[in-house]
């Protein structure tokens, strides 16, 4: 498939590193349609995007380190091109990092793909990141006319080609799902020593964590649903195959659904019904039984969703970091139609209490 494929360098093309100990924390959005908090009026499109970029720009002011930007292509979300939308925080910001939660990289190009993330990175001075996945939507094949049979071979040669754009020197490379490239030369350029730092963006597949590894870029998992202790067989998995290829280690990232507000019982109170109906319009889609209370409050007490009072949050968020080694966590605060302006208060609580929160607990 691929005609040249560079021997790998051990520390090529790092999902930047850290002190040993630091640990990243992030908000992650996938610009969900909302309504106003008087349930009167559904936000259109435009105002959504706004709001995304707003939280943003508040994130950065809290202190959180990371703002993650999702793409969709459904009428339920407003960001389609995250790398626009976080172009909008980057220029009203100076030091959150900027990254996709995620891109599909297999219904688009490698090529234009880092295109706009370099092109993104030299605007906001090498804040940029860029999460590679699959996908859990599948609406963008057709959209932009791939065949969902090809799946998986659109991901393994799209991500194969991404690898070798990404170390900036010229292309040669072949393959089933696009034109080949023959000596090219890919711009612009970036200014980190080692590459755009990349991610890949995986659900809980054991071939999906080995192909992370195989390329050496950072795991980014997606903890949506269950204890998330139940990931540290993928995360071990992970390491071993990062060292068997060659590699120096690389990080872990951990993405999941949150809330903050006050107070556990306004945490749930205004969260629960938001989720009940995003869960049930999902659910409707793909076959699943009707979301349950107990379900929700079992997903609070033992599983994937860090919601409650600030100290609730941070607690859990310490154990998930600790549980898997990760130094990345990311946070999606939003969910359905949850209001602007509860988001805009969890990101304040999320920001100024929790983080140095979990930081205490962490260095304890």
């Amino acid at each position: 498939m691929t005609t040249s494929v560079p021997t790998p360098n051990p520390s090529h093309h790092l999902a930047e590193s850290l002190p040993d100990g630091a640990v990243e924390f992030g908000l992650h959005t996938f610009g969900d349609i909302t309504q106003d908090v008087e349930g009167t009026r559904v936000l259109s499109h435009p105002e959504v995007l706004r709001n995304v970029v707003a939280e943003g720009v508040l994130a950065d002011q809290v202190g959180v380190d990371v703002i993650g930007v999702g793409e969709h292509h459904r009428p339920d979300y407003s960001v389609s091109a995250p790398d626009v939308v976080l172009t909008g925080i980057g220029a009203q910001t100076e030091r959150i990092k900027l990254i996709s939660a995620v891109t599909v990289l297999s219904s688009d190009d490698p090529v234009r793909v880092f295109q706009r993330f370099a092109t993104l990175d030299g605007i906001t001075s090498g804040r940029a990141e860029v999460s590679l996945g699959r996908g859990s939507f599948i609406e963008s094949f057709p959209l932009f006319g791939y065949d969902l049979k090809d799946y998986e071979v659109l991901f393994e040669e799209k991500l194969e080609l991404f690898d070798l754009i990404r170390r900036e020197e010229p292309v040669s490379w072949s393959g089933t799902t696009r034109a080949p490239l023959d000596n090219y030369s890919i711009f612009p350029t970036t200014a980190h020593e080692h590459g755009l730092p990349t991610w890949v963006a995986v659900g809980g597949s054991p071939q999906s964590v080995v192909r992370a590894a195989k390329y050496g870029m950072g795991l980014e998992l997606a903890i949506i649903g269950g204890a998330p202790q139940r990931f540290a067989p993928l995360v071990k998995l992970f390491h071993e195959h990062i060292e068997q290829n060659g590699f120096d280690p690389r990080r872990v990232a951990v993405h999941s659904h949150g809330f903050v507000a006050e107070t556990d019982e306004l945490a749930m109170e205004r969260y629960y019904p938001y989720w009940h109906n995003s869960m049930s319009v999902l659910g409707a889609e793909r076959g699943w039984p009707s979301p349950t209370p107990d379900q929700f409050a079992q997903e609070v007490r033992q599983g994937a969703l860090h919601l409650g009072s600030p100290e609730t949050v941070a607690r859990k968020i310490a154990n998930t970091v600790q549980t898997l080694g990760a130094t990345r966590f990311g946070m999606k605060y939003g969910n359905g139609r949850l209001p602007h302006e509860y988001m805009m208060d969890s990101i304040e609580l999320y920001g100024s209490r929790v983080i140095p929160m979990v930081r205490e607990m962490l260095a304890e």
